[in-house]
């Protein structure tokens, strides 16, 4: 098992390029599933959660191909990726591979708008709190399928295709929203969808729709308007620069110091992030093609923070934040109101120096003057970048354990931190 060893202490200057975003070119590669021609997606990030949801698409059918080649064979940054779902071979998604990945049990919208049934496993537990898919199941229901469950599987049909509707997502869910949404673009008449997730990878999925005929107004907003209308046509698209690696690595230059521009991004995706680290003493001013990152002079201040689904502060960064404020000059507050479980990481971070107490879903971070290096464990995503951040900051050698969370979300990540003076390297086994 891969692990990243981390010498801290260093200045980060230069440029970090900035991926599509994980969490838009997932329900993006999941939209293939509605149409029978070509869909191109741009920018597309090399992950390991890239990777499986390939293989749980090609389990159905879907013809993948990157540059004229096979999905392998070509591993470069910001790719192009084709997908060809023209022949569903079958509507089951197995429990081998929706346990993996969580977003995987995404295809039952289009399967059940397209083909009229899915049979997709339940996807099974989450460290960082419990996620059901109760909304999932209730929105399809309200467009009139028929759900039951049959030994760990969701099984939807909806004899004569989808009908639209009104729903109302009884708590904001991004992945109920990706789903609905695309399962109402073949649905007949008109679907509402309330109380709906706003974040940009929503408004990126229907601008992606669109394009292939899907007729939506709102996204965005927490109203979605879906026009159902009889098939979707191919489209090319290029996917949304990650606000989360943005918010991570204008953090990672917080941490050291630094002057580092991220490229191929913008501010306008994280306002709240951006307005928390301005008063923690950050600056992160728009530049030609991305941002430019530095400290403004003097420590890092302690700001307190909730996070909130969007726009408000991402639970994301949350754990990377909690890293930058070990260093503040004082104390800040942390709730977290999204995972019940997500501060999995305050331990690994206390056995790098921190002073961190847990009172229910709030973290109380007190300010040290050093961080010392340690062998650390990573827990989840973005609880394991947090990790990197703190390393980054800390005397001596942390050595992070578990990468392949990191390898999930944040493509080449040593190469990135390393182009801009961070000593930090992967041992391999």
């Amino acid at each position: 098992m891969d692990r990243i060893r981390i010498r801290g202490g260093n200045e980060l200057n230069g440029t970090i390029p900035i991926s599509g975003a994980k969490n838009a070119t997932l329900p993006l590669m999941i939209a293939s599933l509605l149409t029978d021609d070509i869909l191109t997606l741009e920018n597309v990030p090399h992950l390991a959660d890239v990777e499986l949801l390939t293989r749980i698409l090609g389990n159905h059918g879907v013809d993948i191909s990157v540059a004229g080649k096979r999905l392998g064979q070509e591993s470069g940054f910001g790719r192009t990726v084709h997908f060809n779902a023209r022949n569903i071979v079958d509507t089951t998604a197995p429990y081998d591979l929706v346990s993996k990945m969580r977003a995987s049990f995404w295809v039952i919208g289009p399967l059940l708008a397209r083909m009229h049934e899915a049979k997709v496993s339940l996807p099974g537990g989450c460290a960082i709190g419990t996620r059901p898919v109760d909304i999932f199941i209730d929105g399809l229901r309200a467009l009139g399928a028929d759900l039951d469950i049959e030994s760990g599987y969701v099984v939807a049909r909806a004899k004569g295709g989808l009908v639209g509707d009104r729903f109302r997502l009884p708590k904001v869910s991004v992945g109920a929203t990706h789903v609905l949404m695309m399962a109402a673009t073949l649905a007949r008449g008109e679907t509402v969808l309330e109380n709906a997730a706003r974040e940009p990878e929503v408004a990126d999925l229907a601008r992606c729709l669109t394009a292939m005929g899907a007729k939506i107004e709102g996204a965005g907003t927490s109203t979605i308007r879906i026009d159902g209308v009889r098939a979707l046509s191919g489209a090319r698209h290029r996917v949304l620069p990650d606000r989360i690696e943005t918010g991570t690595y204008a953090m990672a230059v917080a941490m050291t110091g630094g002057d580092v521009i991220l490229t191929g991004t913008s501010a306008d995706l994280l306002p709240t992030a951006v307005e928390t680290l301005g008063r923690a003493g950050v600056s992160l001013t728009p530049v030609d093609g991305g941002i430019r990152v530095y400290r403004n002079g003097g420590g890092i201040a302690p700001v307190d923070v909730a996070t909130d689904p969007y726009p408000g502060f991402p639970t994301d960064l949350q754990a990377q934040f909690m890293a930058l404020m070990t260093k503040s000059v004082g104390t800040a507050s942390i709730t977290e109101t999204i995972f019940e479980n997500r501060f999995m990481h305050v331990q690994e971070l206390a056995r790098l120096g921190a002073k961190i107490s847990l009172a229910g879903q709030v973290a109380r971070v007190e300010g040290v003057e050093k961080l010392k290096g340690a062998p650390v464990m990573a827990t989840d995503l973005r609880a394991s970048v947090s990790l990197v951040i703190a390393g980054l900051a800390a005397e001596g050698d942390t050595l992070v354990n578990r990468v392949y969370h990191l390898d999930r979300g944040f493509e080449r990540l040593e190469e990135k931190l390393g182009n801009c003076g961070a000593e930090i390297e992967r041992i391999s086994g």
